[in-house]
């Protein structure tokens, strides 16, 4: 389940993964510049999200390097700390029922049980992974207890998808399988905007997503449809939504960051979302860590991408902070045993050039 290949492969495998992050973050970072210049919208909270997921990546990479126990575990810990201690996780106008800030509890939860099982993975001591399987089995005990329905589900999804991963040695069959679970949700919550599922389907959804939902999310599908290319700008949803404009307290968000980029910056902005979450599974495919890690982690940003595309998850600096920490520590590479692959080469080099 370890990567067997070499530590000029590995080299390679990092920087080619580490240039394609550079590459995709910079991409989203400039589109979101472009369409607001075109259409004089506010790109702060797009450039701040790809600023916090570059910000979580980099510590992640060098605590995971450092510490691959003790840092996810601290991680998951914080998650837990902050989603009990300061619950709306964000300032701005408290959101009442239907949607409010449950995606974002959520979301933290899940991407911190994902941790806890990276911990449990990565430490060799049985009394270790013993208390880290529990600590992620706690974390979807306090999303139930905090009343967060999909928080529990989508932790116990990543609990149990974990622990499958023991069990799988090819990493690619099941980083395809993630990907494909991400496409099939985004694909629902397109369709539901788009009024293409049965009329029985509809209405049952309709009562678990709620009727404000789903018109908001028909308001980003229409929006996008003014501009194909561009969208009407970042930040301007909420100015120019029906829905949101005649709801009070309203967040200015369609609840759906497919949608939300759909509708604010085009087909491309979408084409970008993807492409970053794709490079973070291209990412946990290519890394040398063992494969029950990078696939734990790799659930867990996939349930993040289920999560986001029916709520305003990714609204919250919290969340693209935790998904780029997760991200980081499941890539990253243990300074320890890159150092002393370092000296054995070069004790080899000596030892050929010794008379």
């Amino acid at each position: 389940m370890t990567s067997a290949a070499g530590p000029d492969e590995d080299g390679d495998r990092r920087n080619v993964s580490d240039a394609a992050g550079v590459v995709v973050l910079g991409t989203c970072a400039a589109w979101s510049l472009i369409s607001a210049a075109v259409h004089g919208g506010r790109p702060e909270g797009v450039l701040l999200a790809i600023l916090a997921v570059a910000a979580g990546y980099a510590a992640g990479r060098i605590g995971g390097a450092l510490l691959p126990v003790a840092a996810p575990c601290a991680g998951a810990l914080a998650g837990v700390g902050l989603t009990l201690s300061v619950p709306q996780l964000s300032p701005g106008p408290q959101m009442v029922a239907p949607l409010g800030h449950a995606g974002a509890t959520a979301a933290v939860l899940t991407l911190s049980a994902g941790a806890a099982c990276c911990a449990a993975w990565a430490a060799s001591a049985a009394a270790v992974r013993l208390a880290m399987w529990a600590l992620a089995a706690g974390v979807a005990v306090t999303a139930a207890v905090l009343g967060s329905t999909s928080g529990f589900v989508t932790c116990s999804a990543v609990l149990v998808c974990s622990l499958a991963a023991g069990h799988l040695h090819h990493r690619g069959v099941g980083i395809a399988g993630l990907a494909l679970a991400a496409a099939s949700v985004t694909g629902l919550t397109w369709a539901v905007a788009g009024d293409a599922i049965p009329g029985d389907l509809l209405v049952w959804l309709r009562e678990q997503l709620t009727g404000q939902r789903i018109e908001l999310w028909r308001d980003a599908l229409h929006l996008a449809r003014e501009d194909l290319a561009l969208g009407v700008g970042p930040g301007r949803f909420g100015e120019l939504s029906t829905t949101s404009t005649q709801t009070l307290l309203s967040d200015g968000k369609p609840h759906s960051a497919p949608l939300q980029l759909a509708a604010e910056q085009g087909v491309v902005g979408v084409l970008l979302l993807a492409a970053a979450f794709c490079w973070m599974l291209f990412a946990l495919w290519r890394t040398a860590r063992p494969t029950p890690v990078a696939l734990t982690a790799g659930a867990a940003l996939t349930a993040l991408a289920a999560i986001a595309a029916v709520g305003n998850a990714l609204s919250f600096t919290t969340v693209s902070v935790g998904a780029g920490l997760l991200a980081g520590i499941a890539t990253a590479r243990r300074i320890t045993v890159e150092s002393s692959q370092r000296e054995n080469d070069t004790q080899a080099r000596g030892d050929r050039l010794a008379p």
